[in-house]
């Protein structure tokens, strides 16, 4: 068990912030309802426990989004950052977004969940120990299932976790690239973003354009998030400036066309988290 100081994180724009005590566990879950929930490929979980975990502030700015009977998925509602959560099964736990811990936890992740829902196109590539959905100590999971695939190969789809949001692009994109900067981290809650860029004219919204929560950090000169006011789901954000979409392959329904070409940033990298693939590594953009 770790038995280190307190551990803070907050949300994207820091409305959202809370101190855990020391993580017990942490875990990478596959399932594609966490895909879509953050945008990424994959969620990684730092859990302590509910007795010594505090909020400081911002509990009034979260929303709630059930995703089902008995899961609840919470998020900033300026942000869209994923809260911290505490389920109805497991009350002693608080499981919190390993992406929005501000340092190191001091633990590492020690096993894949739902991992026979991984998308062909993202593999793992570590030797952890791999469940197809909840591990043996669990006894309520469920495989889950992935998303059929559009029956117009040259189109890439997808929708938010709640589907009131959908849309499809046409052709193939610019560039995919893993995004280890401490924003993406903390935008998705996650290890890491994994984000492919279209042109403007290539999106398609097939519903759900009016229900987009928009917010831009005020420090950056681009960098916000898109996200479903109704479950906070990252959704695919237009930069009038460039005239390019940022889409967040977690919310995807196939491949987006082109695989991984690097990972970015790597110099403000998790340090909880290791790069084992092959792709190309770069400290900050790729010259």
């Amino acid at each position: 068990m770790h038995t280190a100081a307190m551990n803070r994180g907050s949300c994207l724009c820091g409305a959202v912030r809370f101190e855990a005590g020391p993580i017990d566990t942490m875990e990478h879950c596959h399932c594609s309802m966490c895909r879509r929930h953050h945008g990424a490929m994959f969620a990684t979980f730092a859990n302590a426990r509910t007795s010594e975990f505090t909020w400081l502030a911002g509990q009034d700015q979260i929303a709630i989004y059930p995703s089902s009977e008995r899961g609840l998925r919470p998020f900033c509602r300026t942000c869209g950052a994923v809260a911290p959560t505490v389920l109805p099964d497991w009350p002693e736990i608080v499981f919190v977004p390993a992406g929005n811990l501000e340092e190191d936890p001091g633990i590492r992740p020690s096993y894949h969940m739902y991992a026979a829902s991984v998308p062909a196109w993202f593999p793992i590539t570590d030797a952890l120990p791999r469940y197809d959905d909840f591990p043996p100590a669990f006894d309520n999971g469920r495989t889950v299932e992935l998303d059929d695939p559009p029956d117009n190969p040259d189109v890439v789809q997808g929708h938010c976790l709640c589907g009131t949001i959908a849309f499809e692009f046409t052709g193939r994109p610019e560039r995919v690239h893993n995004c280890h900067c401490s924003r993406c981290r903390r935008a998705r809650g996650a290890a890491h973003a994994t984000n492919s860029f279209f042109q403007r004219e290539q999106l398609t919204w097939l519903s759900g354009e009016n229900d987009i929560t928009s917010y831009k950090l005020p420090e950056a000169v681009r960098f916000g998030q898109d996200f479903c006011r109704h479950c906070g789901s990252p959704v695919p954000r237009v930069v009038a400036s460039t005239g390019k979409v940022v889409v967040p392959c977690g919310s995807l329904d196939t491949a987006p066309g082109m695989a991984v070409l690097s990972h970015i940033f790597v110099g403000n990298k998790a340090p909880w988290f290791e790069i084992t693939d092959a792709i190309p590594q770069w400290e900050a953009l790729p010259t």
